[in-house]
């Protein structure tokens, strides 16, 4: 059996919350999502950057049929002003270890990750017409200029 076909008939316990308002709580999740079952877990991800709330959430369950419930029931339901979208949480693919961060496919432009390579991620992909060079680190830099 394929992935996708795989996938697609398996029920997940948690949802995807999209499009909420920044100032939504975890608390106000929890309790809104409650009305359909036992909420095990809230996850609200905030950037890294600013702290701030990046807009989406994530809502585990006890039970799968409390998810179905939660997502036939509550999308585009009005909360904080925002309608939410709702859909079941996919799994995100595993990363290998040493590959590039937010790398959706292969590679097009460079080093890899590791501490060979010099640095973390490959190359620039095509910014500023330096594609194919690999980043490397600050220090590696430093010392090339150095050198010549």
């Amino acid at each position: 059996m394929s992935a996708t076909r795989e996938r697609s008939t398996v029920i997940s316990n948690t949802i995807f919350v999209g499009n909420l308002n920044y100032e939504t709580t975890e608390s106000e999740l929890e309790s809104l999502f409650s009305e359909v079952g036992d909420v095990k877990n809230v996850h609200v991800p905030s950037d890294r950057m600013t702290g701030r709330p990046r807009g989406f959430a994530f809502v585990e369950f006890s039970d799968s049929t409390a998810a179905q419930e939660a997502v036939s029931r509550f999308d585009q339901h009005e909360l904080g002003g925002r309608k939410l979208r709702i859909n079941e949480a996919e799994d995100r693919p595993r990363r290998s270890p040493g590959s590039a961060p937010y790398s959706s496919g292969p590679s097009h432009g460079g080093g890899g990750g590791g501490y060979s390579g010099g640095g973390y991620g490959g190359g620039g992909g095509g910014a500023k017409g330096k594609a194919g060079r690999p980043k490397g680190s600050r220090r590696g830099m430093r010392g090339k200029k150095r050198s010549l």
